[in-house]
């Protein structure tokens, strides 16, 4: 038997996330996909729900009010970028608390809390071969909201993403886009073996690099300046730190 599923985020990458990892096992459905508690609360109301994916930090009203408002809530587990709410959770009983950005053998280790125990832990055949079925990197993509769209972004295509004061610049090999963003907020969501903050102003791809010295980085045919702040770690990132100097 299938347990139906509700997963409440105000980010659309984290919604994409969790809906490709909960479409990967069988014994999960995904009923609803809510931007926020009040579209939550109307799924609730109308579609009966076993277990709910919740984020905590929402506008308006975040997950852990939520949950306190709900008389009977289903089955929760947190998922938050904030590792200060772990004793909350555990208080409202919450199954798990998954911290973004969420690895999918973490998903599954949080699953199966809910799911009914599978003898001396083995896994069940359906869920190593979706764990198995975990698409690479070159598969995972973004959504920016650009000209009114909303535009998929290959995370592997991205050379280096660039701060505009409250827009970000995102450069492809192909193209160029500017979305309303912080630039803090998107480097909470990249993976980090991929991608790098070496200015306050600058992230590059890791897998994009051509050449860097002391002070800067070529990613494609762009030269990138290095922080002064982030000098020390860029440079032990790229595996030279000892080699150059100041």
């Amino acid at each position: 038997m299938k347990l139906r599923c509700l997963i409440v985020d105000d980010e659309p990458l984290a919604l994409d996330v969790l809906e490709t990892f909960v479409e990967r096992l069988d014994n999960l459905e995904l009923v609803c996909r809510c931007n926020n508690a009040v579209e939550a609360y109307n799924c609730l109301q109308t579609e009966h729900i076993d277990l709910m994916f919740l984020d905590i930090q929402m506008p308006k009203l975040t997950g852990i009010d939520f949950l306190k408002s709900l008389p009977n809530p289903p089955r929760v587990i947190f998922t938050t970028a904030y590792r200060d709410y772990a004793l909350d959770s555990y208080e409202l009983n919450a199954v798990d608390y998954l911290l973004k950005p969420i690895a999918f053998d973490r998903f599954l280790k949080a699953v199966a809390k809910v799911t009914p125990a599978e003898p001396k832990g083995i896994a069940s055949p359906a869920t190593v071969a979706a764990a198995q079925s975990e698409p690479d990197y070159k598969d995972a993509f973004i959504y920016l909201k650009a000209d009114k769209k909303m535009v998929k972004v290959m995370l592997a295509d991205i050379l280096y993403i660039e701060s505009l004061k409250d827009y970000i610049r995102v450069k492809t090999d192909t193209k160029e886009i500017i979305s309303y963003q912080k630039i803090s907020f998107l480097e909470e969501k990249l993976p980090t073996d991929k991608f790098l903050r070496i200015h306050r102003s600058f992230i590059i791809s890791l897998d994009k690099v051509q050449a860097f010295s002391a002070t800067a980085v070529d990613v494609g045919k762009t030269e990138i300046p290095i922080g002064r702040l982030y000098k020390n770690e860029v440079l032990q990132v790229l595996g030279q730190n000892n080699l150059l100097e100041s």
